[in-house]
């Protein structure tokens, strides 16, 4: 079961490539990849940086997925919606 567990979070993980990118950063930390967090200091305020950019990432993928679910429940309650689409422009008209 620990492994199916463990599956199931690579395979959701995998859906959002952006936080795994936070999460690899946050492990290079913690093992000083780049070994310029050599005191305390500077661990703790590239890991609080880190963690703000993660909770970015996820609020944005939150609203970026409910924002697609919202669009779905509007066109299933009214099927017959039309969405806008992206505005083409025709240039700028001439003064002259």
């Amino acid at each position: 079961m620990h492994s199916n567990t463990e599956e199931h979070f690579h395979t959701r993980l995998q859906q959002y490539p952006a936080l795994r990118e936070h999460m690899e950063s946050l492990l290079n930390i913690v093992e000083n990849v780049a070994g310029d967090h050599t005191k305390a200091d500077a661990a703790e305020q590239a890991v609080l940086d880190e963690i703000r950019r993660l909770g970015h990432t996820a609020l944005q993928s939150w609203a970026d997925q409910a924002a697609q679910r919202a669009t779905v429940i509007v066109r299933q309650q009214q099927p017959t919606l039309q969405g806008n689409g992206e505005k083409k422009s025709g240039g700028t008209r001439s003064s002259g």
